[in-house]
């Protein structure tokens, strides 16, 4: 865990939460590690009137993770939507994922939405590219 924070997120963030202007979210900012290694930077964004109070504003796991609390507090992710990008990784990414300055990280944003419509999560993830396999499955 690096760092859970309320803020205004970047505009991009802010609209896929459908966040008027001036509203906040909660962000919790993670490294993954495999075989001590990171290979991702995981940042998820909640509203702040759905996160604010509860185990997702705190630094530290959620037990049975978001996805079970968020139910619990009445909004149970149903809808998601994912886009993928590959870019040059930024000068942050570089020196958090251990990259060499010339290389490309794939850029996973996924927005879920409760049965309603109302958007509940944002996670950005920032993968290293080598090595990485992406593979959906959907059901119609």
């Amino acid at each position: 865990m690096r760092e859970v924070v309320e803020i205004r997120p970047p505009a991009d963030i802010a609209a896929a939460l459908g966040l008027a202007d001036g509203d906040t979210a909660v962000v919790r900012r993670r490294v993954v590690l495999l075989d001590e290694q990171p290979v991702e930077l995981a940042d998820s964004y909640y509203p702040a009137f759905i996160a604010r109070g509860t185990r997702l504003s705190e630094p530290r796991k959620v037990p049975g993770g978001a996805v079970t609390l968020l139910a619990n507090l009445g909004y149970q992710p149903v809808h998601v939507e994912e886009d993928v990008t590959a870019r040059p990784a930024s000068v942050e990414e570089q020196r958090l994922l251990q990259l060499p300055n010339d290389d490309w990280v794939l850029v996973l944003t996924r927005r879920s939405r409760a049965e309603d419509g109302t958007p509940i999560e944002v996670i950005q993830m920032t993968m290293v590219a080598h090595g990485r396999h992406l593979r959906y499955t959907l059901t119609l």
